[in-house]
């Protein structure tokens, strides 16, 4: 019982806004326990988006549209979805009134092309939109449905809550959920990761996927079935066993961040972190100060052009530990360039130095951000490493 989404308008093919409408709805009905197997995006032309909601009519037990229902011209999605499920449009004078009525109690006058709102495909059930002035619909065939909303995100939302995920629901018989749990590691790349847990990503439920993010990578791990205590007994068998696999390489999950655990350890241990940095914008500095641990993280200083040389991040790393009161100092320089960006970590301790020189292959652009998390997980894993031998 799969669903298809298709999200209309051309500003989403030029990239001038980001599909957020389509990762909102996938997470509905992955909470809601309902497949969705396609994602299609279509720009504002009504015999491409009639063509989108064929295809997807031939392979979905359902399709959510959203898009294109706005009073312009270039608003086609009710004569699109009446083009392909074989319907004529009809006016509605019912839709009509209520939209005058709103406009009304917006104190507004209604534009006469707001008239194009109260047309639906015949036969259509109406889905009422409290919240703004274009009404969904829902057309149903032999063997499938469409499910047309808007495109403005706080209209979509409310509508998919309270009409459409129910309706899925009774139709499909949906009974099952899904669950995930989403595990972040560092310090290995991702065909490590595939020789250690490769078996995983082969199992049909729950499912193990990996995804990378400059330097982090995420395990995330989905389980679908009907009771709660079972999926979260599931989810819980396998993030130990991967744990267990990665013992020094998983620091968190789901909402946790690398700069908030690490400074978390650090916070446990009385330290006080202070960071030096060349090239990177003040990303570290930024991220650490985000973590909202002020007693911890005493200070970031950004300094201009490059590090000659490790010994000189470390001369300036030991100056800002002192004027700051630290007890730990992270240096970073980062030379984004191509082929090869070249970058220096350093960290202080008492008693303690550890200093890397390493490079960085990727697309300049993402040498920062692969370098601060570099140095926020030899951050982390040496704290790890203290807690672990203490223990």
């Amino acid at each position: 019982m799969a669903v298809e989404v298709i999200t209309i308008g051309t500003e989403l093919l030029l990239g001038d806004i980001l599909d957020s409408n389509a990762q909102f709805i996938a997470r509905a009905l992955r909470e809601a326990g309902i497949d969705l197997f396609w994602k299609t995006t279509v720009g504002d032309n009504p015999e491409r988006i009639a063509e989108a909601v064929r295809l997807a009519l031939s392979r979905a037990e359902a399709v959510i549209t959203t898009g294109g229902l706005g009073p312009t011209v270039d608003d086609p999605t009710r004569e699109a979805v009446a083009r392909a499920t074989g319907r004529p449009l009809e006016f509605r004078p019912e839709l009509w009134q209520e939209i005058q009525d709103r406009m009304a109690r917006w104190a507004r006058a209604t534009p006469e092309t707001n008239r194009r709102q109260a047309y639906m495909p015949q036969g259509a059930t109406v889905l009422a939109n409290p919240v703004g002035t274009a009404p969904g619909f829902i057309v149903e065939t032999e063997r499938s449905c469409v499910l047309t909303l808007p495109g403005v995100p706080r209209e979509m939302q409310h509508m998919l809550g309270e009409a459409v995920i129910p309706y899925l629901c009774r139709r499909l018989g949906a009974r099952a959920m899904f669950r995930s749990r989403v595990l972040h590691v560092a310090g290995v790349g991702e065909a490590a990761i595939d020789e250690k847990i490769g078996e995983f990503e082969a199992l049909g439920n729950p499912t193990v996927g990996l995804a990378a993010h400059n330097g982090i990578i995420d395990v995330r791990i989905t389980a679908k079935g009907e009771r709660e205590a079972e999926l979260a007994a599931e989810i819980g068998r396998l993030e130990a066993e991967i744990r267990r696999r990665l013992p020094e390489a998983v620091f968190g999950a789901d909402a946790e961040t690398l700069e908030g655990v690490a400074l978390r350890r650090a916070a446990d241990r009385g330290a006080r972190v202070a960071v030096v940095e060349w090239g990177t914008g003040g990303r570290l500095g930024g991220r650490c100060a985000a973590a909202g641990l002020s007693e911890t993280f005493v200070g970031g200083l950004t300094l201009p052009g490059l590090a000659a040389s490790l010994e000189s991040v470390e001369q300036e790393t030991r100056r800002w530990m002192d004027a700051r009161g630290a007890t730990i100092g992270v240096g970073l320089s980062v030379r984004a360039a191509s082929p090869v960006s070249e970058i220096l970590i350093l960290r202080l301790a008492p008693g303690e130095r550890e200093a890397k020189a390493r490079t960085f292959g990727g697309p300049p652009p993402s040498a920062d951000r692969w370098a601060v998390n570099t140095a926020l997980y030899l951050l982390w894993r040496s704290l790890q490493e203290k807690d672990s031998s203490s223990a």
